[in-house]
């Protein structure tokens, strides 16, 4: 069995001494925004820092709050709670300590094996065959968890309004895909916010309901697509190229972003993770990880150069650009490995399923880390977040209550 305790040794500059932040922090100059990215059951992750910040600054607010995938039902919960952000940290780390495959998904044989035979008949018969499937698995279970966790009214998020008016938040954004029409699409409720546009994608006021993080979090082809109005939507990371840009575009000043994505070293890029022909699910693997969780490395580096510019620019030169500070989490330890080690505990049906596409035919299985909702794997997820999070105590702190570690420019 996997070590729970996943906690790394504090950092050197730590050692030896003790490190008291500022925890009387609300927020500081400018407009704050969380960016919470995706990853499938690696949203447990994200969840690891937020304990850290609302156990350190239980008084802190975050008036932008954008989420995509996982990212989005953190989000959508962190908006809607109407307590104190620690409050709603907990809450949130309880849900997930809760979690269990059933919970997100059927995993019976008899759903599975449905599913995969629609899916062959209709390959087979050249699209003619009359039944069809949406999706690998059915997320019923879903829908009736973020019900009940987030309580909503006729479908609708009502605590976000409620948050908005008290002024706790300035806006949140959910970011979907657009299967109809290919766009990426951020659906924006919030606090005299204004629309935009840009090749490829838009936003969209409106009132944030549970399909719309329904949509948000349908990983394709795993999950079904989600309908809202005549369109349907799924995972809002497969078309959003500038994961940053929807808090930008709703001005703020300093962002601190969580990715789920594993940062190797370049000896470990260069190791090989499996013997022989790739097996689906490293091709698979590769394929969501390119999606979901390098763009916003991508986007911090092009924030980062156009800072370089504006800094030589005089402010009254910049027509309405503006340096933003970016603060950037990523887990220590690569998160598809320890997947791995939970792999066995999965259930009967849905691990065969997992194997068949070759989760154990390769050392470092992305695929698996993201479909993984164990509470054990999740619990282990949190506890290294919030290690990690304490490793950086210093810089977080420079960053909520001075200055940060990264800036980039909108």
């Amino acid at each position: 069995m996997p070590d729970p305790a996943d906690s790394p040794p504090l950092a050197p500059s730590q050692a030896g001494r003790e490190f008291a932040p500022s925890t009387g922090a609300v927020t500081d100059r400018g407009e704050l925004a969380l960016v919470l990215t995706g990853g499938g059951a690696r949203g447990a992750y994200q969840v690891g820092l937020l304990r850290y910040l609302a156990r350190t600054y239980p008084e802190l607010r975050i008036p932008i709050q954008t989420g995509v995938s996982a990212g989005a039902i953190n989000v959508a919960l962190l908006a809607q709670h109407h307590g104190t952000f620690r409050q709603a940290a907990d809450e949130l780390a309880g849900l997930w300590a809760e979690l269990i495959p059933e919970r997100i998904f059927r995993v019976d044989m008899a759903s599975l094996a449905g599913n995969i035979g629609r899916w062959g008949l209709r390959l087979t018969s050249g699209g003619m065959a009359t039944a069809r499937t949406r999706a690998l698995v059915d997320t019923a279970p879903l829908r009736q968890f973020l019900e009940e966790a987030l309580a909503p009214v006729h479908g609708e998020l009502t605590g976000i309004d409620y948050n908005l008016q008290r002024g706790n938040l300035r806006a949140v954004a959910i970011s979907t895909t657009d299967y109809t029409t290919g766009q990426s699409v951020i659906w924006t409720q919030g606090r005299e916010v204004e629309t935009w546009e840009r090749p490829g994608r838009i936003s969209r006021h409106c009132r944030i309901t549970v399909d719309h993080v329904m949509a948000s979090a349908a990983l394709p082809l795993f999950f079904p697509a989600v309908q809202i109005g005549p369109n349907w939507y799924g995972d809002g990371g497969i078309r959003l190229t500038a994961p940053l840009s929807p808090a930008l575009h709703l001005g703020a000043s300093k962002i601190l972003t969580v990715s789920t994505r594993y940062d190797r070293s370049r000896g470990e890029a260069s190791t090989p993770e499996i013997v022989g022909y790739p097996p689906p699910a490293q091709v698979i693997g590769l394929l969501l990880d390119a999606v979901f969780l390098e763009l916003v490395d991508q986007d911090v580096a092009r924030m980062e150069r156009m800072n370089v510019v504006l800094d030589r620019i005089p402010p009254e030169r910049r027509e309405g650009m503006r340096i933003v500070e970016v603060l950037v989490m990523r887990p220590s330890k690569d998160l598809a490995r320890i997947a791995a080690e939970y792999e066995p505990r999965l259930p009967r049906a849905f691990r065969l399923l997992t194997r068949g596409l070759g989760t154990r035919e390769t050392r470092s299985p992305d695929v698996l880390s993201m479909i993984m909702f164990q509470d054990d794997y999740a619990k282990r997820l949190m506890s290294l977040g919030e290690s990690d999070a304490e490793r950086r105590g210093e810089e977080i702190d420079r960053f909520i209550n001075g200055h940060a570690g990264e800036r980039g420019a909108a």
